[in-house]
């Protein structure tokens, strides 16, 4: 009986450590901002791609894309999932970025200086194909908008 009820407890481990797994993987790839699909109000930046890939147990953003004065911008981001503050590089506007998975999709926030100065969440279509982030920011006036970029897979 002991040894079923371990051998039971396994595979629901195993079952439950795919299915994280499968939720990272669907975020895992090169993502290419379909501008059609995506409002981004004036004077706010772009993410033009933004490519996920595993490094080592992280995982590594690279974002590529323009500022709201459309001057190239690139930031780089390593960690895992788990809501705790990593630091990102090459964003002026932050130095610290967190991911939280939250029921399949992810939730960010930006800080800087221990302040957080954007919000928003990570959603991947179930058919994979597309992905949609939805951020919330204060503009250079301090009035608040919302960003809708939407990324097809590459």
């Amino acid at each position: 009986m002991k040894v079923r009820m371990i051998l039971f407890v396994l595979a629901l481990s195993f079952v439950a450590a795919t299915l994280c797994v499968a939720a990272d993987d669907a975020f895992m790839g090169t993502w290419k901002l379909n501008e059609a699909k995506s409002k981004i109000p004036a004077g706010m930046g772009k993410n033009t791609m933004v490519v996920y890939a595993a490094d080592g147990e992280n995982v590594k953003i690279t974002v590529d894309g323009v500022d709201g004065k459309g001057a190239a911008a690139h930031s780089e981001w390593t960690g895992k999932f788990d809501g705790k503050d990593y630091a990102v590089t090459g964003d002026p506007t932050a130095d610290m970025r967190s991911y939280k998975m939250e029921k399949g999709k992810l939730e960010l926030w930006n800080k800087k200086d221990g302040k957080v100065v954007m919000d928003g969440t990570v959603e991947v279509s179930k058919d994979g194909k597309t992905r949609t982030v939805t951020v919330h920011s204060m503009d250079e006036k301090g009035k608040k908008v919302t960003s809708t970029a939407v990324y097809d897979k590459q």
